[in-house]
């Protein structure tokens, strides 16, 4: 895909020495598969919800990962601190395992 765009460009910015809109559309071109292409869609901050099945997507951005990360830490210190006892029933069978 990557390519592709950047021959459109190419192209572009060859016709374009007869015609100052094409140079334009060449920009537009490159902004728009910097800002949309590479990631396959918005901002990060637009997926702050984390999926409740625990998919294997891949995050749209490292800050994404961790911040997911931190969430699921967070939430599995609190199941411990309110439940301790299946907390330790659960580590006393894992080691068994």
């Amino acid at each position: 895909m990557g390519t592709l765009i950047l021959s459109a460009t190419a192209v572009l910015v060859v016709l374009g020495f007869s015609n100052q809109v094409l140079w334009l559309a060449a920009v537009a071109l490159l902004y728009l598969y910097v800002r949309y292409g590479r990631t396959g869609g918005g901002s990060a901050a637009s997926s702050s919800g984390s999926p409740s099945g625990g998919g294997s997507a891949q995050p749209a951005s490292y800050r994404a990962y961790r911040d997911r990360r931190d969430q699921q830490a967070k939430w599995e210190r609190r199941y411990r601190r309110e439940r301790p006892l299946q907390t330790r029933r659960q580590d006393r069978d894992g080691s068994k395992k």
